[in-house]
């Protein structure tokens, strides 16, 4: 007996429907940024939401922002986690890229978009915002072309060390903390003009302190260098991996040498006042991968707490440094 042809068609759409009907709705995870819009040189905490594979196996993620690779870890729920940070300089937008590789061979790729306002750059010269006076020693405020390419050399130093740490597997497993527990004298970001001549913005972070006391290791890691620089006096860089490094400037003593694992607490240095400054503090920054970003940022995205609040502005609640 021979079957019509619109039955055979409306049999195999019938069949293709049961089965379709039968095979697993795959959700389609998404990527929540905390916090949610950050300022220019800020972190944030990327976590992947609704992650779920069709056959129960763990999936591998990896993806970018604003190009720096990002790290994925699982927290005690399985939820993937990976650090992120925003440029300085931020204008325009931010772009996070995750791709999920499941084993099955499905993949999701997300994006997630940071939007900013356009910024145009500041004219050579011009007077960073909340730009504070300060007088240090002549040689400092002004330098030579010798002098110039030193500080462009040490500098490379700096970020070749931000490079290496994505190379470096995370070493820390409890949260970041202040390298000293004393007041916090000038923050993140804020300007800077040295004996009248404008400077760049405050890269870091500086405590209060006197030439002798206790600088201690932020968090666990691996001495990435120990030098001296033109600006920055004695320094100590730790890449604590997945991109992460913390430097220590100014110290009057160093008490690591490159290679040495440090555990979070050690005292690594003392408070000193070498290089530029108007007196003894320790400075304190921080990088993720080639950026440069708020050392603060790392206690909050770490799961740590600030043990004094930051200062925000009244108006716009943003830093007031």
């Amino acid at each position: 007996m021979r079957i019509p042809l619109h039955l055979l068609v409306s049999t195999a759409t019938l069949l293709a429907t049961s089965i379709a009907a039968q095979a697993p709705v795959r959700p389609v995870p998404v990527v929540a940024v905390s916090p949610h819009h950050p300022e220019g040189g800020g972190l944030v905490r990327l976590s992947v939401m609704g992650l779920e594979s069709a056959d129960g196996e763990t999936p591998t993620l990896s993806g970018t922002m604003a190009g720096e690779p990002l790290h994925f870890t699982f927290d005690e729920h399985g939820v993937p986690k990976a650090i992120g940070a925003v440029p300085v300089d931020v204008s325009d937008s931010v772009v996070a890229l995750v791709e999920v590789v499941h084993t099955d061979g499905h993949v999701d790729t997300l994006r997630t978009v940071l939007a900013y306002p356009h910024r145009i750059p500041p004219a050579p010269g011009g007077r960073p915002a909340r730009a504070r006076r300060l007088r240090v020693d002549r040689r400092f405020a002004r330098t030579d072309s010798a002098t110039d390419a030193r500080v462009e050399h040490e500098n490379a130093l700096a970020r070749n060390v931000g490079r290496h740490a994505h190379e470096t597997p995370q070493l820390w497993r409890q949260p970041f903390e202040r390298p000293r527990t004393s007041r916090v004298t000038s923050t993140f970001g804020s300007g800077r003009i040295f004996n009248g001549r404008v400077g760049s913005s405050h890269g870091g972070v500086d405590f209060a302190g006197k030439v002798g006391e206790p600088v201690r290791a932020a968090n666990r890691g691996v001495v990435a260098l120990v030098d001296t620089f033109f600006l920055a006096g004695n320094v100590i860089y730790i890449d604590h991996g997945a991109g992460v490094v913390t430097g220590y400037f100014h110290l009057s003593e160093t008490n690591v040498a490159p290679g040495d694992t440090v555990e979070r607490g050690q005292t690594i240095g003392l408070v000193g006042q070498t290089g530029r400054v108007t007196g003894p503090h320790l400075h304190w920054s921080a990088r993720y991968g080639s950026l440069t970003v708020d050392p603060l940022d790392l206690i909050m995205v770490t799961g740590g707490q600030l043990t004094a609040p930051r200062p925000r502005s009244s108006k716009t609640k943003r830093r007031s440094g």
